[in-house]
């Protein structure tokens, strides 16, 4: 067997192995769908076959005197590049059938298996030499165009988003059109084609691409989950029953109130409802009226209670559910033993920040003891997380027991 054969299976042997080890990656990953995995291992054994082709083709050409086996060979090296590229198409797009790419996939078979009659894309000589015919180009033209195609849909699909691993893909369309332009204007430099080495980094890239999206939906899913949980953690039972308790008491005694209580209480539940389909920041000003409607509420039924607002500066936005969840937590867990409960409210501006606090006499705690116990208000933690996450603010708790709580929310401006 030649040197040559041998020194292009070394070289082979790191193509074999990325391929492998994209085969498991894509076998044992729970995150990708059903669609994707099918078309990659589809993708992986093309590919596996076009580096064997590569490989073969070389193999029968030091044997001699076996055209047809090296014309049959080359008709599949022409013919799985094209479908290669065509399912690419699906792995950015799994619900088009992409008809036009496919008929072009079976026009290019159907011209080069002409190759064992005529010699209009090649022809395979007695003696085993490679001659190209008049259509020799045809492969390339018809995979030039499904590669512009794919550039194409890699583009839509970055305009759609708006994420920067949508380049990924982009640069393997790139790296393919620049492989291929080597092949053909200098075929002889590489023992194995530029064209093969860049599909199969191309495959490990894509799925690089196709991980990120899973993992963005992922951290979408999760948010979407928290901000579920923020809502049940205020639309706490207790309250729900207590509010329509003193809801029911004021239609016999004060008909006027209970009308105004419920329209206040209304609001107070649509707020909530919707801070599930708004992950984005809210005005301060929205914020503070759904603090106030609770809070209102609440001083129904303590009416010894007070809450008073400072406020210097409104003029910035925040996660929805943050400061109304502070006073809850400051009206619940320490105003309401005091025969004067006091929440104090205040924002103002502090050189490129802005403050507010929350800040109560009520029974006050021990900050250290809370920080071990896991089962710290998921109310607060939440408000703690989306604070930082959201707006790159801190979240702060300074208490001291029988004298009081105060939270300090720092976001930049």
């Amino acid at each position: 067997m030649a040197p040559d054969f041998y020194n292009k299976l070394i070289l082979a042997l790191p193509l074999f192995l990325q391929l492998v080890g994209l085969l498991f990656a894509v076998v044992i990953d729970p995150y990708i769908r059903r669609t994707h995995r099918r078309w990659f291992l589809i993708i992986i054994a093309l590919v596996f076959c076009l580096v064997l082709q590569g490989l073969s083709e070389d193999w029968v050409e030091d044997q001699g005197n076996m055209w047809s086996i090296r014309t049959m060979i080359s008709v599949i090296g022409y013919s799985i590049r094209p479908i290669i590229i065509i399912l690419f198409l699906k792995i950015i797009d799994t619900q088009r059938i992409f008809i036009v790419p496919w008929v072009l996939a079976i026009i290019n078979i159907v011209m080069h298996s002409t190759a064992f009659y005529s010699r209009i894309c090649f022809h395979i000589s007695a003696d085993n030499h490679f001659e190209r015919g008049p259509l020799g180009y045809f492969g390339f033209a018809i995979s030039g165009l499904l590669l512009f195609w794919l550039l194409g849909l890699t583009f839509r699909e970055f305009t759609r988003v708006q994420e920067f691993e949508t380049l990924i893909p982009i640069m393997n369309v790139l790296t393919i059109i620049v492989a291929s332009i080597f092949d053909i204007t200098g075929s002889d430099l590489m023992p194995i084609s530029f064209l093969v080495v860049a599909i199969v980094s191309c495959c490990v890239f894509f799925y690089i691409w196709l991980h990120l999206q899973f993992v963005r939906e992922h951290e979408e899913a999760l948010m979407a989950d928290q901000r579920i949980k923020i809502m049940m953690s205020q639309i706490q039972p207790h309250f729900l029953y207590n509010t329509l308790s003193t809801i029911q008491s004021l239609c016999k005694i004060d008909p006027d109130q209970a009308f105004v209580t419920t329209g206040k209480f209304g609001a107070y539940l649509r707020q909530n409802l919707d801070s599930l389909s708004n992950p984005d920041l809210i005005p301060f000003e929205k914020e503070l009226e759904h603090t106030k409607i609770y809070a209102d509420i609440e001083k129904l039924r303590f009416p010894s209670i007070e809450i008073r607002y400072e406020i210097m500066t409104q003029d910035f936005e925040l996660p929805a559910l943050t400061l109304q969840p502070m006073v809850e937590n400051a009206i619940r867990h320490g105003v309401r033993i005091r025969e004067h409960g006091l929440v104090i409210v205040r924002t103002y501006q502090d050189d490129n920040e802005i403050v507010m606090t929350i800040e109560d006499n009520g029974k006050g705690f021990d900050v250290d003891a809370a920080k071990r116990d896991d089962r710290s208000h998921i109310g607060i933690q939440n408000v703690k997380e989306r604070v930082e996450d959201y707006c790159g603010g801190t979240f702060t708790i300074e208490s001291e027991i029988d004298v009081g709580t105060k939270v300090t929310i720092r976001i930049p401006q």
